[in-house]
């Protein structure tokens, strides 16, 4: 099954707010995808998160969406094309600056929560996020959902791309992910969720709801930061991927 790499949305805190274990987490993933100050994040945050990336050898990339911290980035907010490329570009220019002081290099960019779901289907606002990467200094990569739009829209504007699957996420049978507000769209228990993830490195086929399992591309594996018990799982599967012969290293090259 060779090798996979795992990533995790961190960085989400916000003044006194704390979400997730940032430090415990980067103990265990080889990628970080750590918020920009738009659904998420300040600079205190964001330089702290990024220092200890760096202090476990740990790939960065930036995670702007929607600034909406109520709705933790996860509604969608009416905006133009055009502007969702400048918020795009302003919150990861922002995550750069601040990687600049902490002695940090941000590799790539994956976009979050209700952003990442509309490029994932539209390929009008894929594009918006594929121009705001190709305009951002540093020749970022992308990390997209599998088989989205956002994916076959950033390769064909010529980005550097790599394809995502979420260990702790359901599956709609057109490859979507199952809307938060539907039951099971969040998945708890570690025995399916190393199961299925087991399964899928084995044959690169995914169940999803109501329908046979679809074919998916995958070079890393995300658990999400803010899901209960986000630790543990990340650390049984860790251990369930060794055990099953899969070698846990970043996606991109060092």
């Amino acid at each position: 099954m060779g090798q996979i790499d795992l990533n995790s949305d961190l960085g989400e805190s916000y003044g006194p707010w704390t979400m997730g274990e940032d430090a415990r987490m980067l103990e265990l993933v080889t990628s970080a995808n750590l918020a920009c100050g738009g659904h998420a994040g300040d600079p205190e945050t964001m330089f702290t998160a990024l220092s200890l990336a760096v202090s476990r050898d740990v790939v960065i990339g930036a995670h702007p969406g929607y600034a909406d911290r109520e709705g933790f980035g996860r509604r969608v907010i009416p905006m133009q094309p055009a502007e969702i490329t400048r918020m795009v570009v302003a919150q990861t220019a922002a995550l750069q600056g601040l990687a600049a002081l902490a002695g940090a290099e941000i590799r790539y960019l994956k976009p979050h929560g209700a952003l990442s779901g509309l490029a994932a289907a539209d390929p009008v606002i894929a594009g918006a996020i594929a121009d705001a990467i190709a305009a951002l200094p540093g020749r970022l990569a992308l990390l997209a959902i599998s088989g989205t739009a956002l994916e076959s829209t950033a390769r064909a504007r010529g980005l550097t791309v790599y394809s995502e699957i979420f260990a702790d996420r359901a599956y709609l049978p057109n490859g979507q992910l199952m809307p938060r507000s539907q039951d099971g769209a969040v998945l708890h228990d570690a025995d399916e969720i190393a199961e299925r993830l087991i399964g899928f490195l084995d044959s690169g086929m995914m169940p999803v709801a109501g329908a046979a399992p679809i074919a998916l591309d995958a070079q890393s594996v995300c658990i999400h930061g803010d899901t209960p018990g986000a630790v543990d799982l990340a650390t049984d599967l860790r251990q369930r991927l060794s055990a099953a012969g899969v070698a846990i290293r970043p996606f991109l090259p060092g």
